[in-house]
């Protein structure tokens, strides 16, 4: 646990195993403690795994100007090329999982395989009266809820947690609104996982594992909170798609 530079800015992150290099990118006001059942299970499978928090999120702090989707693709990619030091398996959550396809389209040669858990890639995939629209609506409840961990570890201060949201609402009210035909470039085989009642609908989930040129869709029952709440079936899906076994993921 430790603080790596990142594009000029002081990035928290952690590093756990050894192997090959998976990358595991949070959703919006997440941190490293999202990814606590799958951290032991992917070290356990012989990776070495390395989970990063972006920009206004947990102990990294917040930057002047707006947050945006590409943006946080940049420092990521600066953090694969600077950090991780070459490709990597990407596992994005939420937020985490829109970051991790734009880099992919950025920059293939850095990305060997792609989880995306629980994302919608144009507004047309969002489930309406979802979780998305309880985040807009906000609410005290809402907003003590996702400032929390935030109030406690962040190097901005408590105080700051209203800037950030603000920023952050900002970013998914407009974002991302991606062409399902730009999807063609990637070339990682990828797997998209969602829960059958989770904040992406299961058509725009399937249209986005058609539109990849090497997609999968997995859909199992529960919430946009998959890796939290069935850590088990989550953590045997990401060995077998990441692992040497998934010929017929290779093959796409």
């Amino acid at each position: 646990m430790a603080y790596v530079d990142v594009n000029g800015l002081a990035t928290w992150h952690e590093v756990h195993g050894s192997g090959q290099p998976v990358v595991l990118l949070h959703g919006a006001f997440g941190g490293a403690s999202s990814w606590s059942f799958q951290v032991p299970a992917l070290t356990g499978a012989g990776y070495k795994v390395y989970v990063p928090e972006r920009r206004g999120h947990a102990h990294t702090r917040d930057v002047e100007g707006p947050l945006t989707y590409g943006v946080m693709a940049d420092d990521t990619v600066a953090y694969l090329d600077g950090v991780v030091g070459g490709p990597a398996h990407l596992v994005g959550w939420s937020d985490g999982a829109v970051v991790a396809l734009l880099v992919a389209q950025r920059r293939p040669d850095l990305v060997d395989r792609l989880v995306l858990i629980g994302q919608w890639y144009n507004s047309s995939g969002k489930v309406s009266g979802g979780l998305f629209d309880e985040l807009v609506a906000g609410g005290d409840q809402v907003m003590g809820f996702l400032r929390a961990e935030y109030d406690r570890v962040s190097p901005d201060g408590p105080e700051h947690f209203p800037v950030v949201y603000a920023k952050t609402m900002r970013m998914v009210t407009t974002e991302p609104e991606l062409d399902l035909g730009s999807l063609a470039v990637v070339t990682a085989p990828t797997l998209m996982l969602q829960g059958d009642r989770d904040a992406v609908t299961l058509e725009h989930g399937a249209e986005v594992a058609t539109a990849l040129p090497h997609g999968r869709l997995a859909v199992l029952p529960g919430t946009h909170a998959l890796p939290i709440e069935s850590p088990r079936v989550v953590n045997s899906l990401l060995a077998w798609f990441l692992g040497p076994d998934s010929s017929t993921a290779r093959a796409g």
